[in-house]
């Protein structure tokens, strides 16, 4: 007998969004778990940096060479340290950066490859960007050309209810 939650699925690519907080790590257990019960399936870890963040840094510090390449090894570093070393052997997966504006960014990528599922945090960073993030998991929802699961930071921090 063939077990249902591993059976062939039409979910085949999940796109995990991150901004590297709190909500985003929450929401990384679902992505993985996802993943997991669909065999072959590609989990897509996506990182966008917030176009005029970007911006801001590079004009400050156009004069030290090679920004760029340094930015980028941060963030693998970032994306390796805190999602690929807890990711189970066998999981396809691939990581993915981009520069714009979040949602849109997310939307576009999601459509361009062809995105299966999309798993987000609900909120973000502190402060004005846990506002922020939280208006663009809305939009998302709303945009997206797919199911979007998002995820309360809340929830992962409640105990399992008795049944």
């Amino acid at each position: 007998m063939t077990d249902p939650l591993l059976s062939p699925s039409r979910c085949q690519r999940i796109l995990f969004c991150t901004d590297f907080s709190d909500s985003a790590d929450a929401a990384f257990e679902f992505a993985v778990d996802a993943a997991i019960r669909r065999p072959g399936c590609t989990l897509v870890l996506l990182h966008v940096v917030h176009e005029v963040e970007a911006q801001f840094w590079k004009s400050y510090i156009y004069e030290i060479e090679n920004v760029d390449d340094e930015a980028r090894r941060t963030l693998d570093r970032k994306m390796a340290d805190t999602y690929l070393a807890r990711l189970p052997s066998g999981l396809a997966a691939r990581v993915e950066f981009r520069v714009g504006p979040e949602a849109t960014t997310i939307l576009e990528f999601a459509a361009a490859n062809r995105i299966d599922l999309i798993v987000i945090g609900r909120h973000g960073r502190s402060g004005v960007q846990a506002a922020l993030f939280g208006k663009v998991a809305e939009r998302i929802v709303r945009k997206a050309p797919c199911p979007v699961l998002v995820v309360p930071l809340e929830y992962t921090s409640s105990p399992p209810s008795a049944t």
